[in-house]
């Protein structure tokens, strides 16, 4: 596992980022294209996160939510959100808005596999656990995405989103963090790719 770690999750991480964008390059542009027909601009999201050893870098999006949607409600939305657009709709239920996070990855900020990452706020929350977390790049998918598939249902019961997703749905998380970085290696990557792709094309 160390050796993966450190030397060929990065390789694998840059060919996997690099040939991905190549390949969804039309489905990218199309995605655009559509977002500035009926949205307007920017069509493009990026918001500040924590990454590995607390570095903070601009995660890139397809834009979902209307635009300042960041001023009007927390940084979590649930499913009945009134910002999420009607296409921001469709594409967080095929997590195609996921897409330009393969920029990130191929800027070194993220791995494919590996915990998401979060704000500064709730790393803040959980600053212990993060720093055994944030030894690792924060990843595209992993355990607690596949787990929370549909997390924005599950946060539909809060009243108080933020403090339900701090207080119910972070911590649970954060053990699935525990397991990734006991699990990692090559074989468990490609498990989890495999995984996230299935749950894409056959959502549940």
């Amino acid at each position: 596992m160390k050796l993966y770690r450190l030397y060929i999750k990065n390789i694998f991480d840059f060919v996997a980022a690099f040939a991905g964008l190549v390949f969804f390059a039309p489905i990218l542009a199309a995605i655009a294209a559509i977002i500035r027909i009926f949205d307007g601009s920017p069509v493009f999201f990026a918001q500040e996160r924590v990454g590995r050893n607390f570095k903070l870098f601009k995660l890139i999006k397809f834009r979902t939510m209307v635009v300042g949607a960041e001023a009007k409600g927390a940084a979590v939305t649930k499913g009945e959100d009134p910002r999420i657009t009607p296409i921001g709709k469709f594409l967080r239920r095929y997590k195609l808005d996921e897409l330009p996070q393969l920029i990130n990855v191929l800027k070194g900020d993220m791995s494919i596999v590996g915990p998401r990452p979060e704000v500064r706020l709730y790393v803040e929350a959980f600053l212990d656990d993060y720093k055994r977390i944030l030894t690792i790049k924060p990843g595209i998918t992993d355990y607690a995405t596949l787990e929370y598939r549909d997390e924005e249902k599950i946060l539909n019961k809060f009243e108080n989103v933020q403090q339900g997703y701090l207080t119910e749905v972070l911590p649970e998380k954060i053990k699935l963090y525990y397991r990734y970085l006991d699990d990692m290696s090559f074989v468990a990557d490609v498990k989890i790719i495999f995984k996230t792709l299935w749950r894409i094309v056959a959502p549940v």
